[in-house]
């Protein structure tokens, strides 16, 4: 984002949240980056988002969560697991949610700021033509709800405040080597740029929104 003097990237040690924050020091941006195996975060659990936010000094033109896991699809209903489909909740929806609680006070309120997280498109209902990967879909599709639901909040104390849901396109990563099949893949880098240049075409009049690489609304 090259309006971002100051901006921190939850979940440096994965593919997209790495190019993320290379990318946003490229474009003069101050950035903070924290993770799981860099930094002990955790963001299911509260008391380790407290404590590592509550290190930080306010003031962030951007925070962008590119925490997230998959796990083992389900193809068919007779696959679902309570604990696997538990465990996307928590990390999926529930882990940003937490960060949003606790980053709104790190948030810039006397300008322009944004909290992002990454999304996915299968997370859609009215995208949704194929059926399947039940936790994912479903973990996602709260993700959505929970930051749409924020942004009409947020817009009370931080007018200037935009609160997204993005969806990167199939990212060459770990995290989707086994799943991308026939679907085309970006870098992470290119990901990276795709995204930020998307934050920077909004507005906050856009916030609440679903938006993809492109900066086109996602269908709820």
């Amino acid at each position: 984002m090259s309006g971002a003097q100051r901006a921190l990237v939850i979940g440096t040690s994965g593919g997209i949240g790495t190019a993320l924050a290379t990318e946003l020091a490229n474009r003069g941006a101050e950035v903070t980056g924290l993770s799981r195996s860099g930094d002990g975060l955790d963001v299911t659990d509260e008391a380790s988002v407290v404590a590592a936010l509550g290190r930080l000094d306010a003031g962030y033109d951007l925070v962008f969560v590119a925490t997230g896991t998959l796990g083992e699809p389900e193809k068919a209903l007779s696959a679902l697991a309570p604990e696997a489909f538990l465990e996307q909740i928590r990390t999926n929806a529930l882990g940003p949610a937490l960060v949003l609680k606790h980053a709104l006070p790190l948030l810039a309120s006397d300008r322009r700021a944004v909290f992002a997280v990454l999304s996915a498109r299968v997370g859609s209902i009215g995208d949704n033509a194929i059926g399947g990967w039940y936790s994912y879909r479903a973990s996602k599709a709260c993700l959505n709800q929970l930051m749409h639901t924020a942004a009409i909040e947020i817009r009370r104390t931080h007018r200037n405040a935009l609160c997204v849901a993005l969806h990167p396109g199939t990212v060459a990563t770990e995290f989707t080597a086994r799943y991308a099949g026939r679907h085309r893949t970006v870098e992470p880098d290119e990901a990276a740029r795709n995204l930020l240049d998307v934050l920077d075409g909004l507005t906050p009049e856009q916030s609440g929104g679903f938006y993809d690489y492109s900066g086109k609304p996602v269908p709820w």
